[in-house]
């Protein structure tokens, strides 16, 4: 019986933390680090760096809608990042930083602007959330020694987190 996976895509700060995060929640299949919604084609990570490309720092998901829902994902993403502060998380700045959720289809976007709307009715975060939600383009996958970072580096300290 073949499974019905779906993807996903997020950018919430450094993609390091939100990978190794989102890779611990049941229901996602597969993680990985790369780069969406710029206007270079094909960037590196030091040229995203630059904050010129238009890119964020991003994650592709697959995952298993039987075991995990779009909108437990979206709740996620607003637990382990500040919605609140554009193109910025922490200690990093520029627009690569920013909070956004590409979606994949409709239900996708109404999902993620009803929560935002919700979210900030019931006022959970004191600022209005600021986070982008724009269809998926192009995700660029970032290089391979950006993949399942803290896992080859030990280094989970290493992002900011919420």
């Amino acid at each position: 019986m073949s499974k019905e996976y779906k993807s996903a895509t997020f950018a919430a700060g450094c993609f390091w933390g939100v990978e190794a995060r989102f890779r611990d929640q049941d229901g996602v299949v597969d993680a990985e680090v790369g780069y969406t919604g710029g206007h270079k084609l094909d960037p590196t990570y030091r040229e995203v760096c630059t904050d010129t490309t238009g890119h964020a720092e991003a994650v592709h998901l697959t995952y298993d809608p039987v075991r995990v829902s779009f909108e437990d994902l979206l709740e996620l993403f607003f637990e382990l990042h500040d919605p609140t502060t554009l193109n910025r998380q922490g200690p990093d700045i520029g627009s690569q930083y920013r909070s956004a959720i590409y979606y994949h289809d409709d239900s996708q976007q109404q999902a993620a602007e009803t929560m935002i709307e919700n979210l900030n009715a019931a006022h959970r975060f004191a600022d209005p959330i600021v986070t982008e939600v724009a269809p998926a383009g192009t995700f660029y996958r970032a290089e391979e020694y950006h993949q399942r970072y803290f896992d080859k580096t030990g280094r989970r300290g290493s992002c900011y987190f919420r």
